[in-house]
């Protein structure tokens, strides 16, 4: 059976032009699977917010009770005597010039980047390197912090950013199909309570305009806005 056939017989098992709810496109989403590796599931929203407006960016993160499935290789920018504490915390790697150095080489093999605020001025060298790969630390992003434990560790459990695109679009993973209906509901819930608090004040219209849930390379599930904000 061809990819084009699975995801066709996926899709016919909902209405198209249906709305869900929370539970309901939980469970849908899992049974409309494709892949035959153990798929992310995948959130999906457009804002009515104004991108070009500074102060109607949304950019935070959350930290997800059951993680996303993945293992999340952080490495941490640290004075001298933060190393050890950063490493115990999960940090594959940790450090200052030497680190820098490695990464002005061509080194990106991690995921996630944090510094204490004393590291800031020191990665100037490799600001736009980490900046293409959309991984410079920033306060906004959660990833700039003198306690460099607490930070690690929280990426390292699942913690979630979440940033608007230039189209006003928010795309994150809340877990795996292996993780069953409980968890990503879980998972779900509280992502899009962390969405829902950081409604910018002065917005007008509405701040969802759509809401979909799907798995990798399976159908959308549009799910009803109003109900499953109003839900949380």
């Amino acid at each position: 059976m061809s990819k084009g056939k699975k995801y066709k017989a996926a899709a016919a098992k909902f209405g198209p032009l249906a709305l869900y709810s929370l539970e309901d496109a939980v469970k849908l989403a899992l049974d409309t699977s494709v892949t035959k590796f153990d798929s992310s599931v995948e959130v999906h929203m457009n804002l009515g917010i104004d991108p070009k407006q500074a102060e109607q960016q949304i950019r935070s993160t959350v930290s997800l009770p059951h993680g996303i499935g993945k293992t999340v290789r952080v490495v941490a920018f640290v004075p001298e005597d933060k190393v050890k504490e950063a490493k115990d915390a999960g940090a594959i790697e940790a450090g200052s010039e030497d680190l820098i150095a490695k990464i002005e080489n061509g080194w990106l093999d991690f995921d996630k980047a944090v510094a204490t605020p004393d590291m800031m001025k020191n990665l100037g060298k490799i600001a736009r390197t980490l900046g293409q790969a959309g991984m410079m630390p920033n306060p906004k992003s959660g990833t700039v912090s003198p306690d460099v434990s607490k930070t690690v560790t929280e990426i390292m459990k699942g913690q979630v950013e979440f940033r608007n695109d230039k189209l006003s679009n928010l795309h994150n993973i809340v877990g795996k199909v292996s993780f069953g209906e409980a968890k990503i509901l879980e998972n779900l819930k509280v992502y899009l309570k962390a969405v829902k608090e950081k409604k910018p004040e002065k917005m007008k219209g509405n701040y969802v305009r759509s809401l979909y849930l799907a798995t990798t390379m399976g159908p959308g599930i549009k799910l009803d806005v109003t109900g499953a904000f109003g839900s949380l």
